[in-house]
């Protein structure tokens, strides 16, 4: 029998038992009513006999003990009716939990599957429909309207409208170029277009997207596990208030009504649901966060540590001016520059190059070009020696590096400098900026609203620009000129502080995922794609915005509170129905009643982690 199944077939025949067995006792039968319900009773009794041995033999006591004792003790004690409904009870709410977590599970459902099985590729000058998996770096593939994109890659047409609300949750569809970066798991949303592969299928964006969702609904959240190990604790407390009640009173009905309104426990119950939900909230809004355990953690941050560039700012660098010495034209000095970084793979280069098409400016073939990485380039442009690069690389070209006074109130603010030199002198120089994320600037405000005691920046940048920065943001420390190795060691230290943990640290590249995998929870900036960043972290922001760490906290805070709040409620209530079931204030059959409704309150106060219909809750 299929899960499916099972959860529709217990609770029916349950309700068939109980339904039958009352209408005999309403016509006077009651001996054959009674055997209806034992039935019903002995029937429910031997899969869940099955499922407590099974999870004893794993080492696992959990509360579905206490509804075996029960139903047992209801078939010795002739309380049939009791019986059946605490079968019903078990069965009904096993069914509603499984459907809140389908609920709670249809953000992240979705997005797997969404995954593409197969791709529209032109081999030998045909077009063939193949597995997504034989798709090859460099393949022509074909995306036809409506379809989701196979793989990552390149827009090979002039220009095609894509849907990227299930990456990024933004509604409207955004225009694309050619030669621009496509992901995987968007949608055309416009004609037919062709694309070049950039990536296998199972190395692309939506593929590492489906490995966290996947890893995501394996995670369990400590609370979950504490819940788990609470239960060792309520069964033993249950048994001494069911034994008190039997010994005071004589009467072993009374002890069978306290097994039966502690079965089962809502703490079982309601922490799973909340956290599920709290896993689809946050999908919801562009953010894939790992498993409860990550959900709970973000709740509890006190500290926010935050990566600079591609984080804080938009991670790509602009040419803010262009200064010319000596006479020389600005036109012509970043022509020049341009022509010669074409054949650098430099982000600092590309920008340049950019700016220079922009102009309309005519590039030629650089010659005898010679490069070094992070340093920069020199070669010759119709003529003329043209070195580009930072003034430790003149230097190394025997280059006057002496930069004049008009760059130095630029170097204060942000802003990097790249040197251009022409037959030997020094002409001049292009400056180059990284933006702020506009969403950024009111980021550290948000967090502390939530709670978070320590907003800081950790920044390989030089210490100046770093400064600066986190004065303009507002953060309460900025750690500046940080190797990868350094982050790795303020998240540690950060972390031995009892008042600042747990921490959340925030980044983007490669270099900082030593520093999101020492984190109790690391977040990555994952819009780019598949990055080792990505893979490091606990949680992957799909959307190109920094403000979603402070959405996805405020997530975590609620659903923790809500998990917490259904849990103490729940036990509260229960413990209070022991109470009356022991002073014999409450029968078997109305205390499996009222645990029924117990059960069904926390199971609907823990949904509302995921809001209502699906919808994200405001939080």
């Amino acid at each position: 029998m299929s899960d499916r199944l099972r959860l529709i077939a217990f609770p029916a025949a349950a309700l068939a038992g109980i339904a039958l067995g009352g209408a005999l006792w309403i016509l006077g039968r009651h001996g054959p009513a009674d055997i209806v319900w034992g039935a019903t009773v002995a029937v429910m009794l031997l899969p869940l006999g099955f499922s407590v041995l099974r999870s004893l033999m794993h080492g696992e006591l959990g509360v579905d003990v206490i509804a075996l004792l029960a139903m047992a003790g209801a078939l010795a004690l002739g309380e049939y009716l009791a019986g059946a409904v605490i079968a019903l009870m078990l069965a009904g709410g096993g069914a509603l939990e499984a459907l809140a977590s389908h609920r709670a599970k249809r953000e992240l459902s979705a997005l797997v599957q969404r995954a593409p099985r197969t791709a529209v590729r032109r081999t030998d000058g045909q077009w063939s429909q193949v597995p997504v998996e034989e798709v090859q770096v460099g393949d022509l593939l074909l995306v036809r309207a409506g379809e989701v994109l196979p793989t990552d890659g390149t827009l090979a047409a002039e220009r095609a409208v894509i849907d990227e609300s299930s990456l990024t949750g933004e509604p409207l569809p955004a225009s694309f170029a050619a030669g621009q970066e496509l992901r995987s798991g968007t949608a055309n949303a416009g004609d037919a277009f062709e694309m070049r592969a950039g990536r296998r299928a199972a190395d692309s964006a939506y593929a590492a997207l489906v490995r966290l969702v996947e890893e995501a609904e394996r995670r369990r959240a400590p609370f979950v596990r504490m819940a788990d190990r609470y239960a060792a604790f309520f069964l033993p407390v249950t048994l001494a208030i069911a034994a008190i009640a039997w010994a005071a009173s004589g009467d072993p009905v009374r002890a069978l009504a306290v097994l039966v309104v502690a079965t089962p426990c809502p703490l079982i119950l309601a922490a799973p649901i909340a956290f599920m939900g709290g896993l689809s909230r946050a999908a919801h809004v562009g953010v894939i966060v790992k498993g409860g355990v990550a959900i709970e953690r973000l709740g509890e941050a006190r500290t926010v540590l935050l990566d600079k560039t591609g984080t804080l700012t938009l991670g790509v660098p602009e040419v803010e001016r262009v200064l010319a010495f000596d006479g020389v034209d600005a036109n012509e000095l970043l022509r020049l520059a341009a022509s010669v970084d074409q054949l650098s793979g430099h982000v600092l280069a590309a920008a340049i190059v950019s700016r220079a098409r922009a102009r309309d400016l005519r590039l030629t073939a650089p010659e005898r070009v010679r490069e070094s990485a992070g340093e920069g380039i020199l070669g010759t442009v119709e003529g003329h020696d043209v070195v580009v690069g930072s003034a430790m690389w003149m230097r190394a070209n025997r280059l006057a590096a002496s930069v004049p006074k008009a760059l130095l109130p630029a170097r204060s603010n942000g802003t990097a400098e790249v040197l251009v030199a022409f037959d030997g002198r020094l002409a001049g120089a292009i400056l180059m900026s990284d933006r702020v994320r506009p969403e950024a600037l009111t980021l550290a405000q948000r967090l502390r609203g939530y709670g978070v005691r320590h907003v800081a920046m950790v920044s390989g940048d030089r210490r100046e620009i770093a400064q600066e920065l986190g004065a303009r943001l507002g953060l309460d420390r900025v750690y500046a000129e940080q190797s990868p190795a350094e982050k790795v060691e303020v998240v540690r230290r950060v972390r031995e502080s009892e008042q600042l943990r747990p921490v959340v640290m925030v980044g983007d590249g490669i270099n900082d995922a030593p520093a999101l995998a020492g984190a109790d929870v690391g977040v990555a900036m994952g819009s780019a794609g598949a990055t080792v960043s990505s893979e490091a972290a606990d949680a992957v922001i799909m959307v190109d915005r920094i403000d979603r760490v402070a959405d996805v906290i405020a997530i975590g805070r609620r659903t923790v509170r809500i998990a917490r709040q259904s849990v103490v409620f729940g036990i509260a209530l229960s413990v209070l129905g022991m109470g009356l079931a022991a002073a014999g204030w409450l029968v078997p059959v109305v205390g499996a009643l009222a645990q029924e409704a117990i059960d069904v309150a926390v199971i609907v106060n823990a949904l509302r982690a995921v809001g209502p219909g699906g919808r994200p809750a405001r939080v």
